[in-house]
């Protein structure tokens, strides 16, 4: 089946959050929403599919998983990493964000440091923060419009702070490094050393551009996987957000049993039918559909190159290796944070994602999420460099400042 990505579907009012709530969150309503990581995409016919065979059946009681779903989760990973995951390891979650507070409350006590890496996914610091943990930085490295980690950083910020666990973003959300496998060995065994707990976000693992490879963390050595709490989830992958189904990996009987127990306390346990419906169908039918977004995002990433170099030469493209999610280094326009936060909303009338979100060492950056037809993509980027030629005409063109 050839599926259309081109295709624009209306999604203002259907509650979308991407869409429908600018005014809630402080945002005029006359904006083009390229922010929060939602696709712009249906989901495979075939798990449409499976979603009307679960409508027409018309009974939405508990429901619970058996082999046949646990067989297309291990099929899935064997296939795309080489990883033979076990069914006892299976722990089902509605949300990643659930698995974090989750091991958070499990794995630490209140007034202790969690270690993450800053420009990085803004809930992870929110939810450290609401457990009433504290926030350790390991800032990433920022170079040569590349990242990169300081290990000697991350040592010394474990020993000092007494950091039980680690929260690592793998592929990294927003600056898109999809890691080596010698700097995931290098994170493991420092943790290790340093009895260190490390939970591996790989929410975006199935989104990875050619020339690089996602590798699961501790899947080349049973005492690093035995360290890892491993996220996963279609939500990404599939466009699937809404369903609320997470797949968390626990290969440690012993941390297992004790995130299964910090699950307990939350009073949850049997996960939305539909949405589970919908993983197994995504699991064993959306290869091919996959396949064909994986090409049309590559597209739109080189689109997005290109019309940078063209017009808007001093916004540079922090080469994404993984996501659907782009990093722009904007310091080179000379404005502060607020002034470009104002030229994107007001000027451009887009609704990005401002780069201090994801921590202070996201100043002068922007996210944009460019997985959406690309004549969307193309008026979002089109409105963006009207609005700055028109600002730098009427500021005089001030001289930029050199980019970092």
């Amino acid at each position: 089946m050839t599926y259309h990505f081109d295709e624009i579907i209306d999604r203002r009012g259907t509650n979308s959050l991407k869409y429908d709530f600018a005014k809630e969150r402080g945002m005029p309503d006359d904006l083009l929403p390229l922010w929060v990581a939602d696709m712009d995409f249906q989901a495979p016919q075939e798990v449409l599919n499976a979603l009307v065979r679960c409508a027409q059946h018309g009974i939405f009681g508990y429901t619970e998983t058996k082999q046949d779903y646990f067989n297309a989760l291990h099929d899935w990973f064997l296939r795309g990493f080489d990883f033979n995951l076990q069914p006892q390891w299976l722990v089902k979650t509605p949300g990643v964000m659930f698995a974090v507070a989750a091991a958070i409350n499990s794995f630490t006590q209140p007034g202790d440091g969690v270690l993450i890496q800053q420009p990085v996914y803004y809930p992870f610091f929110g939810c450290i923060e609401d457990c009433g943990r504290q926030v350790v930085n390991n800032a990433l490295v920022y170079e040569n419009s590349k990242y990169h980690i300081n290990f000697d950083d991350f040592e010394r910020k474990l020993i000092a702070h007494s950091v039980k666990l680690f929260i690592l973003c793998s592929p990294h959300n927003p600056v898109g490094r999809v890691w080596t496998a010698d700097e995931l060995r290098h994170l493991g065994e420092i943790c290790l050393r340093h009895n260190c707990l490390v939970l591996s976000d790989e929410i975006h693992c199935d989104f990875v551009y050619p020339g690089h490879k996602h590798h699961i963390f501790g899947s080349w050595d049973d005492k690093l996987l035995n360290n890892t709490i491993l996220c996963t989830a279609p939500s990404k992958t599939f466009n699937l957000a809404g369903l609320q189904v997470s797949n968390i990996f626990i290969a440690n009987p012993q941390l297992r049993k004790r995130f299964k127990q910090g699950i307990d306390c939350t009073g949850y346990s049997q996960l939305n039918t539909m949405g589970l419906a919908a993983a197994q169908s995504a699991y064993e039918h959306g290869a091919d559909w996959l396949a064909q977004l994986r090409v049309y995002l590559q597209g739109n990433l080189i689109f997005v190159r290109d019309f940078l170099q063209q017009h808007l030469p001093q916004i540079k493209l922090v080469e994404p290796q993984g996501t659907y999610l782009v990093w722009l280094d904007c310091s080179a326009l000379g404005r502060t944070q607020p002034q470009l936060d104002d030229l994107i909303v007001n000027k451009a009338k887009l609704w990005l994602d401002s780069g201090t979100m994801f921590g202070p060492e996201g100043a002068g950056f922007a996210r944009i999420n460019i997985a959406c037809p690309r004549a969307v993509l193309a008026q979002a980027l089109k409105q963006l460099k009207e609005a700055i030629h028109d600002q730098n005409r009427s500021m005089g063109a001030a001289a930029p400042i050199q980019p970092r």
